[in-house]
């Protein structure tokens, strides 16, 4: 076991693997706990000559995995994959829909920052928030090694990425030269709408309905609106007609919802490209002597020295140092930590005269996505509501959980993981929080458990749940 040693000035010095002595210094005083992730301790007398050697911290950057090495000559003492949210950029714009709800409901609000969104993007080093949570997650799990070891020195990888050449290659084309990368897929046409019109021939891509033939009414569809991709590339874009572009196509089960995209988004290339001269300059303010190097080095040290492709073994094969003795690799998931949204809506439910069964408000809606569609449109299925089951109401969040799910507790001796957090209410006790722990049955109030542990921002995981993909059995567009 490996532990982090702070000397009696704060400033980190060699971390340790002799367990006897740092419990022997513990249990007289030399030493004290001071941290667990990784476990360090603080010296409480001064050393004269620490002796520090050189220690690099090696970073895999990456736009949702993120590896970290952290050795010397002779040890690596310090080896995480990180796996960052796929979903942050979704969360924003919740966050956005929900702030425009509350200010139509309470009337003109003034903005919270003067300046205007025109001249918040020209400051400089100013980056999209959907992107930079991720560029300073980099940067936190540095600076928080920065405090452990005695860093010398930092290398990261990064590399600058052509997505033309990686969109052709993608799609089966050339590879674009010279004049080519001035053609892009809108050459020749006035609008991107256009363009996509002339590729599908002016027909819907669901039911096949010309425009021309049918007198369709034709729109363009984002194909990758399920995974929060609303980008304008030709390739995430399609025709449709008003009759099949209804919102119960976009929920599950509908005709658009398992559509495939024609080609790759590369949100990794684009995240690089835009935040790898961000993430350095930072880096170089908590560790002043850093190095680049590039994707193709990597892969050539990692094939030479026989190592299995993963993001901690990159980060290895990255730096000056690659010694024998490897550190336990370990894995962490972002998780996120607060739920931001203050009210819910739950939706009435009424009786289907078709089936005789229960469905939401919603599913039996007008189907219309625009107010210039009339109501009594061919996909209309008000008429088809019977029996109102429920009413629709709002649920508004009118306190914080001291608590969440994920902290660890002891509850009679033993220790659980708390699995949910509630508010109730009676006349004894009035409101009060109680919990709901794994592995056991029934609710407890806060007075019957002891609070252990915490859960941060990263929740360590097992290989298996970090390397797990969903499988998408969609059909394609």
């Amino acid at each position: 076991m490996m532990t982090c040693v702070i000397g009696n000035d704060g400033m980190p010095l060699m971390p340790t693997y002799n367990i006897k002595k740092v419990r022997r210094m513990l249990k007289s005083g030399r030493a004290v706990i001071c941290g667990h992730d990784p476990f360090t301790i603080r010296l409480t007398y001064d050393v004269e000559n620490p002796g520090v050697q050189p220690v690099e911290i090696a970073v895999d950057t990456g736009y949702l995995n993120v590896g970290i090495s952290v050795k010397s000559e002779n040890h690596e003492y310090f080896s995480r994959e990180y796996k960052l949210l796929p979903d942050e950029k979704k969360r924003h714009q919740e966050q956005k829909r929900n702030r425009n709800n509350r200010r139509h409901r309470d009337g003109y609000r003034k903005p919270e920052n003067k300046r205007t969104k025109k001249s918040k993007h020209k400051e400089k080093g100013w980056i999209a928030p959907s992107i930079r949570h991720k560029a300073e997650a980099h940067i936190m799990l540095v600076k928080k090694l920065r405090l452990r070891f005695p860093l010398t020195s930092a290398t990261i990888e990064m590399g600058q990425f052509d997505t033309h050449v990686l969109e052709a290659v993608s799609q089966g084309l050339p590879v674009p030269e010279g004049i080519g990368y001035q053609h892009g897929p809108k050459y020749g046409f006035d609008t991107m709408r256009e363009a996509v019109y002339q590729r599908d021939k002016h027909s819907c891509k669901c039911c096949g309905k010309s425009a021309i033939k049918d007198g369709a009414t034709l729109v363009l569809h984002h194909i990758g609106f399920k995974t929060g991709d609303r980008s304008n590339r030709i390739g995430n874009l399609l025709t449709l007609c008003t009759r099949c572009h209804t919102p119960s196509n976009h929920k599950p089960g509908g005709k658009l919802w398992n559509l495939k995209q024609r080609g790759n988004s590369l949100p990794q290339a684009a995240f690089m490209n835009s935040v790898k001269w961000f993430i350095y300059n930072e880096i170089k303010m908590a560790v002043r002597n850093v190095h680049i190097t590039y994707g193709a080095v990597t892969k050539r040290e990692r094939l030479n020295r026989n190592i299995a492709k993963s993001h901690a073994n990159d980060a290895y094969c990255i730096g000056l140092f690659h010694p024998k003795h490897r550190a336990q690799t370990t894995y962490y998931m972002k998780r996120r930590r607060n739920n931001r949204c203050l009210e819910k809506f739950y939706d009435a439910k009424y009786i289907d005269s078709r089936d005789g069964k229960k469905k939401k408000a919603s599913e039996l809606g007008c189907n219309r996505t625009k107010r210039s569609i009339p109501r009594n449109n061919p996909n209309n299925f008000r008429p088809m509501r019977g029996k109102k089951i429920s009413s629709g109401y709002r649920s508004i969040r009118q306190g914080r959980h001291s608590l969440q799910a994920g902290d660890t507790v002891l509850c009679e001796g033993k220790k659980h993981e708390i699995k949910t957090v509630r508010f109730r209410e009676n006349k004894k006790l009035g409101k009060h929080e109680t919990v709901e722990l794994q592995g056991r049955q029934g609710e407890l109030t806060l007075d019957k458990i002891k609070v252990l542990h915490r859960i941060g921002g990263w929740k360590e995981v097992t290989k298996e749940q970090f390397y797990k993909k969903k499988q998408d059995t969609g059909a394609s567009a």
